[in-house]
């Protein structure tokens, strides 16, 4: 079974964050630079939130809020879940269906350690079960059933 761990070791665990004061104009230009749609918002080490353009278009662009004066922190999710590198794929599918977030932060010794998104979740899901598949197959042929 697949875990975080897997994951992060096959993409790699750079994370891009700012702080809770960042502009949220500065934000949005760090995610298109970078090509991601979430940045974890971190306050002395620690995760404050979470950030993303669904944040930005809920409750910036909507509410008329200016991407210029507006700070992350005046936007972004507070309440954020995290998973551990130990974490199985169905775990994070299971936590990312039943909260609907599609990004969770990966925390290993208190620290953030990485990110993993839907995409990852039912990328590794899929190649899995996949495997599955193949490796029945590959039986039920031998067996000369």
């Amino acid at each position: 079974m697949a875990t975080v761990h897997s994951i992060l070791a096959g993409k790699g665990s750079a994370v891009h964050s700012v702080g809770p004061d960042t502009t949220v104009i500065d934000a949005l230009r760090l995610m298109e630079e970078h090509n991601i749609g979430v940045l974890v918002v971190t306050d002395n080490n620690e995760i404050a939130g979470i950030f993303s353009e669904r944040d930005y278009a809920r409750k910036g662009a909507l509410l008329g809020r200016s991407a210029v004066t507006s700070t992350v922190a005046e936007i972004m999710t507070k309440h954020v879940y995290t998973v551990t590198p130990e974490h199985s794929m169905e775990a994070c599918m299971a936590l990312m269906t039943a909260q609907h977030v599609r990004h969770l932060p990966v925390v290993e010794a208190g620290r953030l350690a990485g990110m993993i998104s839907i995409g990852d979740v039912v990328k590794s899901v899929l190649s899995e079960k996949e495997q599955t598949i193949r490796d029945l197959t590959n039986y039920i042929a031998g067996s000369g059933a």
